[in-house]
């Protein structure tokens, strides 16, 4: 039988973007003013043996995602290494770290094009205000832990690599059940946590990630609790399919599934022309991306081991990112 275009798994994406439009709830930004429509409880997946994800409907940034998900499993705090490698999808985030800074008098107000540019120039300042808290890589790699006090000890701070233990822990015991990664760390949210110096810049909207194995296949699933679904969900599908295709290579499996779960899922009023433009198109196929077979660990992975072969998207369309979060 002769596949039709409605086969295309990127119509999984397009018949959600309609179905917010069509069936969202408005709501409002709490801290931006800004209007969305809203679902909840979705999900979508992709079998990645068939290729993969990255939306051919407009064109996605796939450099950036790949430095972006080397960065978080670097488990560094401070966009230094997205600013080297002229990626600046977190300067924003750095910024409203320092309007806090701004709000409680500690320094003195400067715009967003002087910020960015002394971010870019001056090593010390990038040191000190390109740090975003806690954030993803954090939490993946060195998650803040207590260790308990004893008679002669007091209780001190230790760190959870949580994917390095999932990964060791998959090589011996892939039946298990409990692989599973949170970003979600209440004692690093600012609302739970008080402090804006020791809470992460924004509470995760990508919560946690379990990592199962089936037969010889590693799939993921993300569940992703707030999902800007025109300028963030392509970004995730692509950059937690890319990390299935990782940790697969890393263990010795073949990728499975990526499964990707939403709770809040939305589009804002800006982005709504963008998303009806977007929706009109026809999907292309898939690329296919290629893994230096000569990584064989979580860490050695380098951006030029990885190769996008076949990508021929539709033209970018541009939309405003809302910085949201704080409480």
């Amino acid at each position: 039988m002769k596949k039709t275009f409605t086969s295309h798994p990127e119509y999984q994406y397009l018949n959600l973007a309609k179905d917010i439009m069509k069936n969202g709830t408005w709501k409002i930004s709490h801290s931006t003013g800004v209007k969305l429509k809203s679902v909840f409880g979705r999900q979508i997946r992709f079998d990645l043996s068939k290729g993969f994800p990255l939306l051919t409907t407009k064109k996605v940034f796939s450099r950036g995602i790949i430095h972006e998900l080397i960065w978080f499993l670097s488990g560094s705090s401070n966009i230094k290494y997205l600013v080297d490698n002229n990626v600046h999808i977190w300067d924003e985030w750095a910024y409203k770290k320092y309007e806090w800074a701004v709000n409680s008098g500690k320094v003195k107000k400067m715009t967003y094009e002087d910020f960015i540019e002394r971010i870019q120039k001056d090593p010390k300042f990038l040191e000190k205000w390109g740090e975003l808290g806690p954030v993803y890589g954090v939490q993946w790699r060195k998650w803040p832990a207590y260790a308990e006090a004893s008679a002669d000890k007091p209780a001190r701070i230790k760190t959870v690599d949580q994917l390095g233990w999932a990964i060791e822990k998959i090589k011996k015991y892939p039946q298990k059940k409990h692989y599973v990664i949170s970003a979600w760390n209440a004692g690093c949210i600012y609302e739970m946590s008080g402090s804006h110096d020791a809470s992460m810049v924004i509470a995760p909207c990508h919560t946690m990630f379990h990592i199962n194995i089936t037969g010889d296949k590693l799939s993921l699933l993300l569940y992703q609790r707030s999902a800007d679904f025109f300028l963030g969900v392509p970004f995730n599908i692509a950059s937690y399919s890319l990390l299935t295709l990782m940790l697969a290579q890393v263990t010795g499996y073949k990728p499975g599934d990526f499964v990707h779960t939403f709770g809040d899922v939305h589009i804002y009023e800006n982005h709504f022309d963008q998303m009806r433009e977007q929706i009109k198109r026809i999907p292309k196929p898939f690329p296919k991306m290629k893994l230096n077979p000569k990584a064989k660990k979580i860490d050695d992975f380098k951006f030029e081991d990885f190769t996008l072969l076949g990508y021929d998207p539709h033209p970018p369309i541009k939309g405003e990112i809302t910085v949201v979060g704080g409480f």
